[in-house]
């Protein structure tokens, strides 16, 4: 949820783009993988940094409703969340596929060199020149570091590795070295 490979220039943080998400949007810290056990819990695939991130919020959305988070475990690979009402299997199965989102708001403030992934979604990206190269479209981390996928004006995309190296957070926009657009 929160990435540290590219720090942004010294100053005050980057301005949202129009078509970029603003500050109160819902952010999505997990989605339901399916139900746990009989009693209504949930295994998770969490896109926070931990199973602590998501429990320091009391109401989440899950889907089109509003939950009471009452815990969220970590059980292996895959968290397990228990909400309020939510009391047996068929209900717990009925949030598959549904994502746990909760305000922008409420989200902790974020240290230098830190952002929230959904902050670079629908930035532009540009080259060094200033040359128009797309727009972010994704952001996944498969483990070796944050990767942006960019939706390029002729409608292609491409990944590229988020690091300062190859691409760079400037002023509200993500400065991309051609060269790794292939």
């Amino acid at each position: 949820m929160t990435g540290k490979g590219a720090p942004p220039a010294a100053g005050p943080p980057p301005a949202r783009p129009e078509h970029g998400p603003e500050r109160d949007d819902n952010v999505a810290l997990a989605a339901v993988m399916g139900a746990h056990g009989i009693q209504g819990e949930v295994r998770l695939k969490l896109f926070a940094e931990s199973p602590a991130s998501l429990q320091r919020h009391k109401q989440v959305m899950v889907g089109d409703r509003t939950l009471t988070l009452v815990a969220v475990k970590a059980a292996g690979k895959t968290p397990v969340a228990r909400f309020a009402e939510i009391n047996d299997r068929a209900a717990a199965e009925q949030l598959r596929g549904s994502l746990v989102t909760v305000p922008r708001s409420a989200l902790p403030p974020l240290e230098d060199g830190e952002y929230y992934y959904a902050e670079l979604l629908g930035l532009a990206c540009e080259s060094q020149a200033g040359e128009t190269l797309g727009v972010v479209v994704a952001v996944e981390n498969f483990g070796a570091g944050d990767v942006i996928e960019i939706e390029k004006p002729d409608g292609k995309r491409t990944m590229v590795p988020f690091r300062k190296d190859v691409a760079d957070l400037v002023s509200g926009k993500i400065v991309v070295d051609p060269v790794f657009l292939a």
